[in-house]
């Protein structure tokens, strides 16, 4: 029945669902009190009351502290979960809340607060509620911002997060089937307003759906779309990989740090931008270099490559994400940079 999107999800859906993460040893549920969270909670119960071994469960809830009602809504949680037998814990985002960007301020915090729970009782995984509907949202929200192509691959079923596994089991799901599981169980949930509020990007998105889906751009297509765009991701980091592997060993026995500009040079833009990117991050100290900087950084690398080199004279000498990269002669070097001289004020 998984391909039915208004039928309520079996306990044999469940088992499909939730099977990869049957021998993990402990999980957290995160669950706001939303239909897709409370779903997950009760549907994760059920499985693994039906077995005679599985993973240890507990549901927390993250009152971020921006809404009255979200005290009570955790309440309720905690009731539910006392009824499934699972322990439930209530943690909460403290401290000044940000005017700008909050949206995403939320959400590490949240992932944060998570991960502390789950190091609390030895959980490896986080499960969360994200759905197709999100999954469709996310990519649409991604292209508008020009993402490359490991951006619109939007939402991994699996990804590492704070030192813990996020796993998303109903990614291939409309929210449609979880309401109709919940109210085939005659389960309550809330009803978050900010998920209406135009003031934020998502709703803005989920608001445009009805009209995209007119046009064949439906949650289904845009979440299939997604997955093949992952697919290509994943085949272009393994040449990636063999990228790197090949300037290692192109540079095995030379005496100067880096690698070969003009080896660098042959590669493909894809490549050579994926590459920088990550060698970058790796040995950077700010965090992800942007995808539109690293780009610029390699035009910078290819027209700096293109002049006479002078001895001993740096032809390119740039820092990006916390990463002194340079040019000199025929030598690509990338090391970490100085840290900044904070502004005397």
């Amino acid at each position: 029945m998984l391909d039915d999107d208004n039928a309520p999800i079996s306990a044999k859906d469940a088992k499909h669902l939730f099977g990869d993460w049957k021998a993990v040893p402990a999980i957290i549920l995160a669950v706001s009190g939303g239909p897709d969270s409370v779903a997950l909670m009760w549907l994760v119960a059920r499985w693994r009351a039906a077995q005679s071994r599985g993973p240890r469960l507990m549901a927390v809830t993250v009152d971020h502290g921006l809404r009255a009602e979200a005290a009570r809504e955790a309440r309720e949680v905690k009731r539910l979960a006392g009824t499934l037998d699972l322990p439930h814990r209530t943690v909460r985002w403290t401290g000044p809340k940000p005017k700008t960007g909050l949206p995403a301020a939320a959400r590490d915090a949240r992932y944060r607060l998570l991960a502390k729970a789950a190091g609390a009782i030895g959980a490896t995984h986080i499960l969360t509620a994200h759905t197709r509907d999100d999954q469709a949202e996310t990519l649409l929200m991604r292209m508008s911002r020009g993402s490359g192509l490991a951006g619109l691959a939007a939402m991994a079923r699996q990804s590492e997060r704070d030192g813990v596994v996020l796993a998303r089991p109903f990614l291939q799901l409309p929210k449609s089937r979880l309401v109709a599981t919940l109210t085939k169980a005659r389960i309550g949930f809330a009803v978050d307003p900010t998920n209406e509020d135009a003031s934020f990007t998502r709703p803005r998105f989920r608001a445009l759906m009805p009209a995209l889906a007119s046009e064949g751009c439906d949650s289904r297509n845009l979440a299939r779309l997604a997955s093949r765009l992952a697919r290509a991701n994943a085949a272009l980091e393994v040449l990636v990989d063999g990228a790197e592997r090949f300037l290692a060993l192109k540079d095995a026995g030379m005496a100067q740090p880096g690698f070969d500009a003009k080896a660098f040079a042959a590669l493909s833009e894809e490549i050579r931008v994926r590459l920088l990117a990550r060698i970058i991050d790796r040995l950077g100290h700010e965090g992800p270099a942007e995808l539109g900087k690293v780009e610029a950084l390699v035009v910078a690398l290819d027209r700096a490559g293109a002049q006479k080199p002078v001895k001993g004279r740096p032809r390119l000498k740039q820092t990006l994400a916390g990463a002194l990269v340079s040019l000199t002669e025929d030598r690509i070097r990338i090391e970490p940079a100085p840290p900044r001289r904070r502004s005397a004020n």
